[in-house]
């Protein structure tokens, strides 16, 4: 078992035996809404990846285990979902990088590193330069 199925497990079965013995108090509600995370959303939270721990900042390798990359930025569209990832290519430093845009569906997770299956540095570069809008 890992170590993110193993958490899960404790957190429900601690939920669960806590049930059992005294009712658990009502979820806080705000508006008609009710806040935080609902013990049949836990084991989606619990197997997702956390964009601080596992993406920014990390090196993008391809299938021959070549850095080609490195996460800058995760784009969220406006329905709250994780399209893109922003990758930083090549460059010094920061001087000379090219941002470019990679949809998150075409990165893994393959023994703690990100791969972008199927990819090299130079095919990166040719992508168009991904710029952030101006803000409204």
């Amino acid at each position: 078992m890992n170590t993110k199925t193993v958490i899960a497990v404790a957190i429900v079965t601690a939920t669960l035996g806590a049930g059992a013995q005294t009712p658990a108090p009502p979820a806080p509600v705000a508006g008609k809404a009710t806040l935080g995370v609902a013990l049949v959303e836990m084991d989606a939270l619990v197997a997702g990846w956390s964009v601080k721990r596992d993406l920014m900042g990390k090196a993008v390798v391809n299938d021959q285990k070549d850095r080609i990359g490195k996460i800058d930025d995760i784009i969220f569209t406006p329905a709250n979902e994780a399209s893109f990832a922003i990758v930083g290519v090549g460059g010094f430093l920061g001087l000379g990088k090219n941002d470019v845009a990679i949809p998150m569906r075409q990165l893994k997770i393959q023994n703690g590193q990100l791969l972008l299956p199927g990819s090299t540095k130079d095919a990166l570069k040719t992508l168009p330069k991904f710029e952030y809008a101006p803000r409204k």
